[in-house]
């Protein structure tokens, strides 16, 4: 189905600290598009660093030895990334280095175990976000749609959504790909990583990872496995069920 029919139904709004738009068919309720907005506010208000209620700020001031009570949102995020953690042998780490074995997570329950421990989720949770929004709207009853949080984009149902990939130095944009039922994301490689990854060659002016996945959670977090290994064809990638590309800019 082609994005350009006039049934669809598109809305859009400033969370996550990017753009979130969501596209459904014509024939869905307002409500199903609301109920999707207010699955991804929830994951902002539990996992921002900017906001000082949010779980992630209230671990970050816990003691050593304290334990805090996260939303069931925020605990299966952390699940998902201390599995990645695991599997990718510290190549993917929500603290940055700082103190990867520093915590713990069973249940709802958040315990401090370093002093030095403290999260930064935006390398996982946006993607998630994205798959809460689908949830939100499939639970709805909408049949077909999208999902996209700046670059962080899931598809389902019989749609093809165009993805474009920016060059960051031009500003000029180029089709990358058509995305159907899964998700895609896609994240701008540091100066350092351009560097590793194009070594002997010169690295570009700017350059990209892309991963598709089924879920966005995935496809988000892969692609920080991908930009630290410079590794296309990292095995972790068929474990779940991802592909990825690795993009010279001009």
């Amino acid at each position: 189905m082609s994005l350009a029919a006039p049934a669809w139904l598109r809305r859009a709004r400033p969370l996550l600290g990017t753009l979130v738009e969501i596209g459904v068919d014509g024939a869905a309720e307002q409500a199903a598009v609301e109920a999707a907005f207010a699955a991804v506010l929830r994951v902002q208000a539990c996992m921002s660093r900017f906001e000082s209620g949010s779980d992630v700020c209230r671990f970050a001031a816990l003691a050593p030895g304290q334990v805090m009570e996260v939303a069931p949102e925020t605990a299966a995020v952390l699940q998902a990334a201390q599995e990645l953690r695991l599997v990718s042998r510290g190549l993917f780490d929500i603290t940055q280095g700082r103190a990867p074995d520093g915590w713990r997570c069973e249940g709802l329950h958040l315990r401090k175990l370093a002093a030095a421990a403290a999260f930064d989720l935006g390398g996982i949770a946006k993607g998630y976000a994205v798959d809460c929004a689908v949830q939100a709207l499939q639970q709805a009853g909408c049949v077909q749609g999208w999902v996209n949080a700046g670059g962080d984009l899931r598809a389902f149902g019989a749609v093809q959504v165009p993805v474009m990939l920016r060059d960051e130095a031009s500003g000029a944009a180029r089709p990358f790909l058509a995305l159907g039922d899964g998700a895609v994301a896609t994240s701008c490689l540091g100066a350092q990583q351009r560097s590793q990854i194009w070594a002997g060659s010169g690295a570009p002016a700017s350059a990209h990872v892309s991963v598709a996945a089924p879920l966005c959670l995935w496809a988000d977090a892969l692609t920080k496995v991908v930009a630290a290994s410079g590794d296309e064809s990292h095995p972790l990638l068929a474990h779940y069920g991802a592909r990825a590309w690795l993009h010279a800019g001009a």
